[in-house]
């Protein structure tokens, strides 16, 4: 029998057991930000420990940067002493740390693929719950708690239990405004929340293998929102074409060689899988996650759901997100109307996504009723759409262009919703709080879709708009 592609990389990077049953694996890559790491860093000092193969870890600032104005210090004093931690401790350690002087500065899962840091068949692990984005080429990409980043800084490797594999197939032609978040949204609807708890999932399928890689990246990403552990896709064509010439790949013939080994890392044809779930492509339209989690979405043609009608265990949790939003049941989530449009974090902010952005909003204006930001996912990000205009495009219709971080996909920066408004977010969590206001609604959409809600004022079909 054959191995899927997760089994093949976890064996290669097992390197023993420990008493508590969980496998030693060896982490091929560590990147960091200024949030999870400052406390690590004192638990190995504490123990007068060094980063064992510091060359293997990365940093770069994202989560509490300013997005409007960058200059140091911060205004927030909480933010200033967490970028200095930062600086220091990469200082004192020998790490390579791409700080906002730096011309490669950005969101952590967006910086690790353009770098071409992540590579198939690394074991990745970082600090944040949204590092199965890497898995999009191939490598096992799992987030940590602020423990385990200390035990990779000392001894590179992780204890763990390993997941069981599920397979998700995703066959047929996608349809015109719609997009990989869709797909990914329309699974986590699909299967809930907690389906993946214990699992890693392989995404599969025709639908998959024409998305650029990202658009897998964008797929990955949301992993954990679906409750797995890890994310991928296999390495092909796509992922080979992607990594060349990028600055920390291999290059020339050494890079050719690579590109073989890695795309026999590919799941076997007679691969096992834990459970296999089947979606067909053409099912899925622009969906819009309405409610308190991913999970709670539905298609933009679509009504928000009827409490008297949903499943008896999913009723509390639904119940909750009426509650909270104040949306009424039965009622079309188009027409929805918003305060404010966020195009950005690490779900959606590279250059295709501000590109299919910029598509709709080219020629139009944003509502008198919007306030609408685009933020960039890198310095990188914003110096190739700067090339291309798009920040033209999205000023002219009336967007904010910001500089490149996290913004707001979460409340540890100046970026913040406001009492109950309304969000129209590119981002992948509409928890209660999430973006800044304990009172703040967040509808999860495509990139394209924002820009059609913050022209509207409402939540729009994209599709109305192409």
């Amino acid at each position: 029998m054959g191995k899927n592609l997760f089994d093949k990389v976890w064996d290669t990077h097992r390197v023993g057991t420990l008493p508590s049953g969980e496998d030693q694996l060896f982490i091929g890559l560590h990147l960091i930000h200024e949030v999870t790491s400052p406390q690590a860093f004192g638990m190995i000092e504490d123990r007068n420990l060094k980063v064992l193969y510091p060359e293997r870890t990365f940093a770069t600032v994202d989560h509490i940067v300013p997005t409007k104005s960058q200059q140091r210090p911060f205004a927030d004093p909480l933010s200033e002493e967490m970028m200095s931690a930062l600086e220091t401790n990469v200082r004192n350690h020998g790490i390579r740390f791409f700080g906002l002087e730096t011309e490669h500065q950005g969101i952590v899962h967006i910086i690790g693929p353009e770098l071409g840091l992540t590579q198939p068949g690394m074991t990745i692990a970082c600090g944040d719950s949204h590092t199965s984005t890497h898995g999009a080429l191939g490598a096992i990409a799992i987030g940590i708690g602020t423990t385990q980043i200390r035990d990779v800084l000392a001894s590179q490797t992780l204890g763990m239990s390993r997941p069981k594999v599920r397979r998700i197939t995703i066959d047929g032609e996608i349809g015109n405004g719609v997009y990989s978040k869709d797909i990914i949204l329309k699974i986590i609807e699909t299967l809930g929340v907690k389906a993946g708890i214990g699992y890693a999932y392989e995404y599969r399928g025709s639908a998959i293998e024409t998305l650029d890689m990202e658009a897998r990246l964008t797929v990955c990403n949301m992993s954990i929102e679906g409750g797995a552990r890890a994310g991928y896709i296999n390495p092909d064509s796509v992922t080979v074409d992607y990594l060349r010439g990028r600055p920390f790949v291999p290059q020339g013939e050494e890079f050719e060689r690579a590109a073989t080994h890695w795309l026999s890392l590919a799941s076997d044809p007679d691969a096992e899988f834990a459970d296999e779930v089947k979606i067909a492509a053409d099912e899925i339209e622009p969906m819009v996650a309405w409610g308190i989690t991913p999970g709670q979405a539905l298609g933009v043609t679509g009504n928000l759901p009827k409490l008297s009608e949903v499943a008896k265990e999913e009723r509390e949790g639904v119940a909750k997100a009426f509650e909270h939003t104040s949306f009424r049941e039965g009622s079309s989530i188009a027409g929805t109307d918003i305060d404010v449009a966020f195009i950005g974090s690490c779900t959606n902010s590279r250059i295709t996504d501000l590109r299919e952005a910029a598509r709709i909003a080219e020629g139009k204006r944003v509502s008198s009723t919007v306030k609408a930001l685009v933020v960039p996912g890198s310095k990188q990000v914003k110096a190739q759409a700067e090339r291309e205009h798009l920040d033209e495009i999205f000023i002219a219709a009336g967007f904010e262009w910001r500089e490149a971080g996290c913004s707001m996909c979460l409340a540890m920066n100046p970026d913040k919703l406001s009492g109950r408004e309304v969000s129209a977010s590119s981002s992948n969590r509409n928890f209660i709080g999430r973006q800044g206001s304990p009172g703040g609604r967040t509808l999860l959409m495509s990139p394209a879709m924002v820009a059609a809600a913050a022209i509207k004022g409402s939540v729009a079909d994209v599709r109305e708009m192409i």
